[in-house]
């Protein structure tokens, strides 16, 4: 059952290759993921559950036992020690896939998760995780797009006490792209306007696209950070007169 329960989750949080036939993990033949999945499960354990992940950085871990002495277990994530920023995540063996290894650093406030399976030995393991890490530090840029709940721009209202509102994501955006491709990364605002007032705070009123050399990557909500009222019959009068004859909302 709690091998079901496993599956579950994993399939919850895209895991779609991944499967668990008993709750250790070992010595059955379906029992599969795939460093993909591996992956997506790094990634939502450390979003998820900052407070857990903490434990994944501690070097060692000493207990009680009855009956003997304490017992001091070492951490057995090699790149712990390697003075690289790494924080995590999990060493893994079998004798099936050999030595695996997911790992994630720390830098300037940018993450990176690297996972590598079938190593022949621990010394492998190691060093072509690290090399993963640093490919992933040296040729890519995380760009910053948008903050959680900031002004992010301003979309036009019709018949609004106000000509514009500000609207927001609701989570923060970053892109991460090759170094040196800025240029090609753009962020592109839709929407049927102008908003026609009365606009409700949280309103869901527009799109931002991000395009990254000419294909969309990303698409969210942007909603209205403040509300908008209708003006009055005579303002809405004299905008629909403007309009007809000049053409100005």
């Amino acid at each position: 059952e709690f091998a079901i329960m496993m599956t579950s989750k994993a399939k919850e949080i895209g895991m779609v290759n991944t499967n668990f036939a008993n709750s250790s993990g070992i010595n059955d033949p379906d029992n599969y993921s795939t460093v993909r999945d591996i992956m997506l499960m790094s990634n939502y354990l450390i979003k998820e559950h900052p407070k857990y992940y903490e434990w994944f950085s501690e070097k060692e871990f000493t207990w009680d036992r009855t009956g003997g002495d304490p017992i001091t277990q070492g951490n057995r994530n090699p790149l712990l020690y390697k003075n690289v920023g790494a924080d995590g995540i999990k060493t893994g063996y079998l004798a099936v896939e050999r030595y695996s290894l997911a790992s994630s650093v720390m830098r300037k406030g940018r993450r990176l998760v690297a996972v590598g399976s079938g190593f022949e030995n621990k010394g492998e393991r190691s060093r072509q995780s690290l090399k993963l890490l640093t490919y992933g530090l040296t040729n890519f840029d995380l760009i910053e797009i948008s903050q959680k709940e900031k002004p992010f721009s301003n979309v036009e209202v019709w018949l609004g006490k106000t000509n514009t509102v500000k609207v927001y994501t609701k989570e923060n955006i970053f892109k991460t792209i090759k170094k040196g491709q800025k240029k090609k990364l753009k962020a592109k605002i839709t929407y049927d306007g102008p908003v026609e007032a009365p606009v409700k705070k949280d309103q869901v009123i527009a799109k931002l696209m991000i395009i990254y050399d000419d294909e969309q990557i990303g698409e969210y909500d942007l909603l209205a950070l403040n509300e908008v009222k209708k003006v009055n019959i005579f303002s809405r009068l004299i905008k629909s007169l403007n309009y007809l004859i000049w053409g100005d909302v």
